[in-house]
């Protein structure tokens, strides 16, 4: 059966007839796209032309065998997926705070960069600088206090922070509505916090019980967080014989436009899994300042004399090489 595969929806029909051991096949939705002019040349679509395109692509063996997931990898995967949506949930709900902020205590930000313990504390009890008017420092620490998980507010902090509300140039209209968004705003931000975390020690327990667990640790600059990412996004490193497969995978190949005398400049493809590329990137930034090995590498990547590169462009090639070099470890069993 070849199908071009849309969304989700293809996934049913894939584990039944993985059940059933009918094989199946999946051509490229970026081919269907491309190809569907060789005939008629015309731009139409429909079902019956779609079906014909995609026969034909298969009758060419332009296809390929997707992986159907099963036992701790579907389990990775499903969680992976559903905690990145928690943490863009939370980015989101970040911004909100932010532009609730500028509105209302632009001189939040010179106090509290980030939305840490006491930040939280500060929106809950006294979001308005005209809450901190006239209140002594430790009529406000005390405050404070009641907030769950802050035991020991800092006391310079808020001497600034009331320093700060004295002069503000916040709005003053519409509070009575705003102090109910913060108060739900800063509620659901505590609960992501919570879910996300409980979430990631549940996949990192289930992680540590693969094999590859045991060799990616050891590895510097890999975390336990990290690692679950990784896994999710790649499954298991013994299914890639070869570690350029990986990185057609991460869409990390090179790509480039050139016609006669012209020499086009080489990209990457990006064609591969988005979330594994940006990992990688991720990822790669602390292995240069804390794993040695990598660090020598992109320092002679940027400093050879002869065609050096670019700091992000040797970031794009030590991303390639962590692959191959985590596969080498993973199915040769050999320490780092």
């Amino acid at each position: 059966v070849g199908i071009e595969p849309t969304g989700h929806y293809w996934l049913n029909l894939a584990y039944f007839l993985d059940e059933k051991g009918i094989p199946l096949v999946m051509t490229n939705p970026m081919h269907v796209k491309r190809s569907k002019e060789l005939d008629d040349n015309l731009p139409t679509k429909h079902d019956a032309k779609d079906a014909l395109v995609i026969a034909r692509l298969v009758k060419d063996g332009r296809f390929s065998y997707p992986r159907i997931l099963k036992g701790m990898e579907a389990e990775l995967r499903v969680g992976a997926t559903f905690r990145s949506k928690l943490v863009e949930e939370q980015g989101a709900i970040r911004n909100q705070m932010i532009r609730w902020l500028d509105r209302y205590f632009p001189e939040f930000s010179q106090v509290f960069p980030s939305f840490g313990k006491m930040a939280l504390a500060v929106l809950e009890y006294t979001p308005f600088p005209s809450d901190l008017a006239g209140k002594e420092l430790e009529e406000v620490l005390a405050l404070y206090r009641q907030s769950e998980g802050l035991q020991s507010p800092q006391k310079p902090k808020a001497k600034k922070l009331i320093e700060l509300a004295q002069h503000s140039i916040g709005v003053t209209e519409g509070q009575q509505m705003a102090r109910i968004e913060i108060a739900t705003l800063v509620r659901r931000y505590r609960q992501l916090e919570e879910e996300i975390e409980a979430l990631t020690e549940q996949l990192i327990e289930l992680v540590q019980t693969s094999v590859e667990y045991e060799w990616l640790k050891i590895v510097p600059g890999l975390g336990d967080a990290t690692i679950v990412e990784l896994l999710s996004e790649i499954g298991s490193f013994s299914h890639y014989q070869d570690p350029r497969q990986l990185i057609q995978l991460a869409g990390l190949t090179l790509r480039e436009h050139s016609s006669g005398q012209h020499k086009g400049q080489k990209r990457i493809s990006k064609r591969g899994r988005r979330r594994l590329r940006a990992l990688l990137f991720r990822v790669m930034m602390p292995m240069i300042r804390h794993n040695e090995a990598f660090r020598q590498l992109h320092d002679y990547y940027t400093t050879r004399p002869d065609n050096p590169l670019r700091k992000k462009q040797s970031i794009v090639v030590l991303c390639g090489k962590l692959l191959k070099v985590l596969h080498a470890i993973c199915t040769k069993h050999q320490a780092f």
